[in-house]
């Protein structure tokens, strides 16, 4: 029987790149299947060891007009010349495991746009919305596209694991909903980077809920250094607004990127995809039977950090 962890035939990030959507498509199913992210740690390290595209994440809670959102996006992206990779993260069934995917229905790309790919994929048992899965589909398309957009499932308060991966995240909230004033309570506001209130044309009802989160953000305790997100109403059915969201991420790329508060971010990040895969396969007890940040010091990057964990703990632990 051949173990999750053998060594695969090798993909090779620029044959991928030179290969356009089918070899996009290949690379993402081979990450995909079970014990896709351990058989092509080296693939996904080599992706996230290279300056890639800018990955935005759009959460919410269901209704919010994600999708609409993501659509405008993709034109606007698109027009301004820049290749585009969107994941929609669909919610799965408890029972069957599976899901609907219908995001990818809703998304109006050109199929003959070789610069744009479109992926669905299944939350499956994470609440917030990412499986591993989808953190090395992620890691894999930024090293593609220039831009990435990660639309999560978004249900209440688990909203965080985008946070994961996203470079920029955006908050969706909708007008009239309660949903401000559900996030004030939940301690949502310590998550995005940006909030957008949608359907702006609602008019008084949205600028009530722009003034809501204001007062909201303006509770958090935040360092004199840190980022302040800002809050804007757009309408994706219009285009009001839609500017200044664009131009809202491109100011905050520019502050995450600063070399060192950069570098800071990204061993955060790497080191929570490390201790959270231990912790999905291996429990609280795997996780304090090894010591994640050796791991990361002595391996080539997080996928393989987590590989090795794996396979130590798969023989200690059985």
């Amino acid at each position: 029987m051949r173990n999750e962890m053998d060594s695969p035939t090798p993909l090779d990030i620029d044959a991928i790149r030179a290969g356009g959507k089918p070899a996009v498509a290949r690379a993402l199913a081979a990450v995909e299947t079970n014990g896709g992210t351990l058989r092509h740690a080296a693939l996904l390290d080599a992706c996230v060891a290279t300056p890639g595209g800018h990955v935005l994440g759009l959460t919410g809670p269901p209704g919010v007009g994600k999708s609409t959102l993501t659509n405008a996006l993709v034109r606007m992206i698109r027009g301004r010349g820049e290749s585009l990779g969107v994941i929609a993260v669909d919610p799965s069934s408890r029972v069957t495991r599976g899901a609907l995917l219908g995001d990818r229905t809703r998304l109006k790309t050109d199929p003959e746009d070789r610069a744009i790919f479109v992926r669905s994929m299944a939350a499956r048992d994470r609440l917030g919305g990412l499986s591993d899965h989808a953190v090395g589909a992620v890691a894999l398309m930024q090293a593609v596209y220039d831009r990435v957009i990660v639309e999560s499932v978004g249900i209440g308060q688990s909203e965080a694991d985008v946070a994961t991966v996203a470079d920029t995240v955006v908050l969706c909230i909708q007008p009239g909903s309660g949903d401000s004033l559900q996030f004030m309570k939940a301690g949502v506001m310590e998550i995005p980077d940006i909030v957008v209130v949608t359907k702006a044309d609602m008019g008084a009802a949205a600028r009530r809920a722009v003034a809501d989160v204001e007062g909201a953000l303006s509770l958090s305790v935040r360092a004199p250094d840190a980022w302040t997100p800002p809050v804007l109403a757009l309408s994706s059915t219009t285009g009001a607004g839609l500017d200044r969201l664009l131009d809202a991420v491109e100011a905050h790329r520019a502050f995450a990127t600063e070399p060192a508060r950069h570098a800071a971010f990204r061993a955060a990040r790497h080191r929570h995809w490390v201790t959270d895969a231990v912790k999905v396969a291996f429990g609280t007890r795997g996780l304090a039977a090894v010591d994640p940040d050796a791991a990361m010091a002595c391996a080539a990057g997080p996928f393989s950090a987590i590989q090795e964990l794996t396979r130590f703990l798969s023989e200690k632990l059985r």
